[in-house]
C-alpha cells in the first residue's frame, strides 16, 4: 500500500537543540499565568546527560519541562503528527520523531546519541495525554532502555494540567497554582547496579498521580462554564442503567440519554447526581469502573468491535493521505484493518501481544470525529468509525486489558 510514497526518515541523524533560550522565553507567559511552581528533589548534583521522564496531560507539560531544565539542552521525543508541515523546524529544535506504541530500535539509537553528546533525552513514556488525569499505561521496556542509556533517571510529574486543559475539553480553564516535582530517582551508579526490573518499579512508583485528587485536596476552584463539556467521551457508560454510548455532556452537566439521569460537575471537579445516588463523585473511579467492565468482557472472550470506517494515512510529515472507506475490527485477536486504495487491497494486522495500548483522539482536528490511531513502523493510520454506537475510550481500555490478559497467560 502506498509503495511509492516517501516515508519519514527516522534514521536521519538528530542534531542538538537550538534556540533553547527562545523556547524558554516563549514558555514564560503561560507559566506566569498559571502561577506554576517546580519543586526539585535530589537534583543538586545532577547535570546532563540524563534521561528525563515526564507525565503527559496537556501541551503545557512541555513548557514546564523547558523551565525545569533551563539552560540545559534537551532532545524531546515527539509523535509524527507534531511534525506535519514543520519537519525542518522540529528537527532544528532537536525533536525526535516517533510512531506511537511501536518497538522502534532506531529511536533507541537516537536517544543513545543524545546522551553521548552530553544532553538530556526527554521522553513522555505514557505516549499520549492522560484521559482522566491519572497515570496511563507505561511500557515494560522502559527499564531496559534506562540500562542501555546508562545515565541518571529524572522524573518530572506535573499536577493541574489536566484540570486546566483536559484531553476531552482543551480550552484553557485558567487554573492557577499548577505544580510540578522534578526528582532524580536513580543516579548513574544505581542505573549500573540495579536490574531493569528494579528500575522499572521505581519509575512506576513515581508515575502515580491523580489530577482530580490533587484539585480536591488543594481546593483548586475552576469557574470555567463548560468544564464538563466532552466528559462523556471518557465516561461513556451509565452507572445507573448500565447502557453504553448513550452519555452526553455540556456546560457543567453530564447525563444519560437512555435513563435520563444527570450529574453536575462542581467547581472542584467532583460529580454530584441531581437526583438519587451519586455512584461516582471522583471521575477516575468512574473510568476505572468502566475498565473493570471491559476486563470482564475480555476474560469471558466476548469483547468484539466491528465497523465501517474512514481512514487517513500519515506516511511522512507532509500531510494526510485519504484512503477512503475500510473495515475495522478489534477483538480477542487484536486489530485488523482491511481496505482498498487506488484499486489495491491492503490489510493491517496488529495482534494483541504487539499492542500494550493504543492511541485515540477525540474530535481529531475537527475533521471526522473520534478516531483510533494505529501505528506500524512505516505508517500511522487514523481510523474514524462511522454510523455505529461506539467509544474510542472503550477501544483503548480493551487494548490494554487484552494485552494484560495475554501477558498473564
Amino acid at each position: 500500500m502506498l509503495d511509492k510514497v516517501k516515508r519519514y526518515d527516522m534514521k536521519r541523524k538528530i542534531g542538538r537543540q537550538h534556540l533553547n533560550w527562545l523556547i524558554r522565553l516563549l514558555s514564560v507567559p503561560a507559566l506566569i499565568s498559571h502561577k506554576n511552581k517546580i519543586e526539585k528533589i535530589g537534583m543538586e548534583e545532577i547535570r546532563p546527560p540524563y534521561l528525563l521522564l515526564c507525565n503527559h496531560n496537556a501541551f503545557m507539560d512541555f513548557k514546564v519541562a523547558t523551565k525545569a531544565i533551563f539552560p540545559a539542552r534537551a532532545n524531546y521525543v515527539v509523535a509524527i503528527d507534531g511534525f506535519i508541515g514543520r519537519e525542518s523546524l522540529m528537527r532544528f529544535i532537536g525533536c525526535i520523531c516517533k510512531r506511537k506504541f511501536t518497538n522502534d530500535v532506531t529511536l533507541v539509537r537516537q536517544l543513545m546519541d543524545v546522551v553521548k553528546k552530553g544532553d538530556i533525552a526527554a521522553i513522555y513514556p505514557e505516549a499520549r495525554y492522560s484521559l482522566c488525569g491519572t497515570t496511563a499505561v507505561l511500557p515494560d521496556s522502559l527499564g531496559k532502555l534506562v540500562k542501555l542509556l546508562g545515565v541518571p533517571v529524572v522524573t518530572l510529574i506535573c499536577h493541574g494540567h489536566h484540570i486546566n486543559s483536559p484531553f476531552w475539553n482543551l480550552p484553557d480553564h485558567k487554573v492557577k497554582g499548577t505544580t510540578a516535582t522534578m526528582k532524580c530517582i536513580a543516579t548513574e551508579d544505581e542505573v549500573k547496579t540495579l536490574s531493569h526490573e528494579e528500575l522499572m518499579q521505581r519509575i512506576r512508583t513515581e508515575f502515580v498521580y491523580d489530577d482530580f485528587k490533587w484539585q480536591k485536596e488543594n481546593k483548586i476552584k475552576v469557574n470555567y462554564k463548560n468544564r464538563a463539556k466532552g466528559l462523556h467521551k471518557v465516561l461513556y457508560q451509565c452507572p445507573n442503567c448500565l447502557k453504553e454510548f448513550k452519555m452526553d455532556s455540556d456546560g457543567t452537566l453530564l447525563w444519560c440519554n437512555s435513563c435520563g439521569k444527570k450529574w453536575n460537575m462542581n467547581e472542584y471537579g467532583q460529580l454530584e447526581a441531581l437526583e438519587g445516588k451519586t455512584e461516582f463523585s471522583h471521575i477516575p473511579d468512574w473510568y476505572e469502573w468502566e475498565r473493570a467492565n471491559v476486563r470482564r468482557e475480555v476474560e469471558s472472550g466476548s469483547y468484539n468491535f466491528d465497523c465501517t470506517c474512514h481512514v487517513d494515512s500519515l506516511p511522512n510529515a507532509k500531510d494526510y493521505i485519504h484512503l477512503g472507506k475500510a473495515k475495522f475490527h478489534h477483538g480477542m485477536d487484536g486489530f485488523i484493518l482491511r481496505g482498498e486504495y487506488k484499486s489495491e487491497k491492503y490489510e493491517i494486522k496488529i495482534p494483541v501481544p504487539d499492542a500494550y495500548s493504543v492511541h485515540i483522539e477525540y474530535e481529531y482536528l475537527g475533521k471526522f470525529g473520534d478516531c483510533v490511531d494505529l501505528n506500524t513502523i512505516n505508517d500511522t493510520l487514523y481510523v474514524y468509525p462511522e454510523a455505529c454506537d461506539f467509544a474510542v475510550t472503550k477501544i483503548s481500555l480493551a487494548a490494554e486489558e487484552l494485552y494484560s490478559a495475554c501477558k498473564k497467560k
